[in-house]
């Protein structure tokens, strides 16, 4: 990262998983508002290029972000809302538009929103990474000190596995991120009229039995209701709505984030920013 603009950066947290339609995004951006009603100083970077959705779930589809600096360093003003500050590929593309780029530009494309954004003093840094262990994956961890990873699952075996694949990814010798802990989304259907019943369409206790399996905390489980979906739809974060239950379930996994984050890094040296071989083409083909 540029040491200029980011030295006061305080927790660099990447929200990731190993496959799609696990609601990623929606974690991401409800994890950033509940920090930020702590009175946190909080940044969002949408790392997803192909797919940026945090704009349309932060209400901030026609959001024109200021530029500073000259034609050599363009100097990216991130937008604020809800407490965030927020920066997207989405704030600079036609809504629609498809970016048909190769892996490579679009980690180029990435890496230069994380730099060259002037986020300021931040207490954390939440970063939406796109699925899967790919190019963006490989890029931020070069790019950037990543203080911890958080996974995000169903209960779902299909995407228990990819998520799996995703922890192997960080605990790799050559990333050696920490994962401070996994989130199991859409744990239980709750109708609106019915807040106690609990169905467990996706299978139950998933993401809670990889956790214990794999010694890494279960930061909370999130039923799926309907109105946290319409939310991010509407633009307004289920974390920021009137609502007490929703503020209950993202203020928690707010709060075990924070102590996840104390722990670590009371007794791990701060992340490096990963060296690999040039020659390499990724971690898992050595």
């Amino acid at each position: 990262m540029s040491e200029e603009l980011n030295n006061k950066i305080g927790n660099i947290i990447v929200v990731a998983s190993g496959k799609g339609g696990v609601g990623k995004s929606t974690v991401s951006v409800n994890i950033a508002v509940a920090l930020a009603a702590k009175g946190l100083k909080v940044g969002l970077l949408d790392a997803d290029i192909y797919g940026p959705s945090i704009p349309i779930m932060l209400g901030l589809q026609d959001a024109k972000p200021g530029i500073a600096g000259d034609d050599e360093k363009q100097i990216f003003i991130p937008v604020e809302k809800y407490g965030l500050k927020l920066s997207s590929i989405g704030f600079y593309i036609q809504p629609g538009q498809a970016l048909i780029w190769r892996g490579p530009m679009a980690a180029s494309i990435f890496a230069q929103l994380l730099n060259n954004t002037d986020w300021g003093t931040l207490d954390y840094l939440i970063i939406d990474a796109p699925p899967g262990t790919g190019d963006i994956q490989l890029t931020l961890v070069q790019t950037a000190a990543v203080t911890g990873a958080v996974i995000v699952t169903t209960p779902q075996e299909v995407s228990l596995i990819d998520a799996r694949k995703a922890i192997d990814m960080f605990k790799k010798p050559e990333i050696q991120v920490p994962v401070l802990g996994i989130i199991e989304n859409m744990s239980w259907f709750t109708p609106e009229k019915h807040p106690d019943e609990k169905y467990y369409i996706f299978g139950k206790d998933g993401g809670k039995n990889t956790a214990e399996e794999t010694h890494i905390a279960l930061l909370g489980q999130i039923p799926l209701i309907q109105s946290i979906c319409e939310s991010g739809d509407n633009g307004i974060p289920s974390a920021n709505v009137d609502n007490p239950l929703y503020r209950q379930i993202f203020a928690g996994i707010a709060d075990n984030l924070i102590n996840m984050t104390n722990i670590r890094n009371s007794v791990l040296k701060p992340t490096e920013s990963v060296k690999m071989d040039p020659n390499a083409e990724g971690c898992g083909n050595q």
